[in-house]
C-alpha cells in the first residue's frame, strides 16, 4: 500500500476556482443574450419594413388593377359603339359597292382603334408593374446597401 500512497501524493490536480468559472460563464451568457437581442431587433425591423413594402405593393396593385379594368371597359365600350354604328350604317346600304366601301372603312377604323387600345393598355400595364414592384425593390436595394456597409 505504500506504493499507492506515494503515487497519490505526487499527482497534483490543477486548482479550480469556481468563482472565476462562474464569472466567465456569466459574461459569456450575457454576451450571447445581448447578441441575440440585437439580432432579434434587426430581424424585427427588417420584417416590419418588408411588411410595409408588401402592403404598399398590394395597395398599388389594387389601384393599378382598377385602373386597367376601367381602361379595358372603356375600350370595350368604344368597340361596341363602333360596332353598333357600323351595323346601323349597314342597314342603310343600297348597293354592293357601298357595302364594300363601308366595310373597308369599318375594318380600317377597327384596326386603328385596336392598335391604339393595345398601346394604351400596354403602357398602363407597364406603368402599373413598375409602381407595384417599386416599394419592394426599394426595400431590397436598401437592405443590400446595409449589408455592403456591414
Amino acid at each position: 500500500m505504500a506504493k499507492t500512497e506515494k503515487v497519490s501524493e505526487t499527482i497534483e490536480f490543477p486548482s479550480f476556482d469556481a468563482n472565476k468559472a462562474s464569472d466567465q460563464f456569466r459574461a459569456f451568457t450575457e454576451k450571447g443574450v445581448e447578441q441575440s437581442k440585437e439580432a432579434y431587433a434587426k430581424l424585427k425591423a427588417g420584417a416590419e419594413t418588408a411588411q410595409k413594402a408588401l402592403e404598399s405593393s398590394f395597395e398599388t396593385a389594387k389601384a393599378a388593377g382598377s385602373d386597367l379594368s376601367l381602361k379595358t371597359i372603356s375600350a370595350l365600350r368604344a368597340n361596341a359603339e363602333t360596332d353598333f354604328a357600323h351595323l346601323e350604317a349597314l342597314v342603310g346600304v343600297t348597293s354592293v359597292s357601298e357595302l364594300f366601301e363601308l366595310q373597308t372603312s369599318y375594318l380600317r377604323k377597327r384596326v386603328e382603334l385596336a392598335g391604339n387600345q393595345a398601346k394604351d393598355l400596354q403602357s398602363a400595364s407597364a406603368k402599373a408593374a413598375e409602381e407595384v414592384v417599386k416599394p419592394v425593390k426599394d426595400v431590397f436595394e436598401r437592405s443590400f446597401k446595409e449589408l455592403k456597409v456591414a
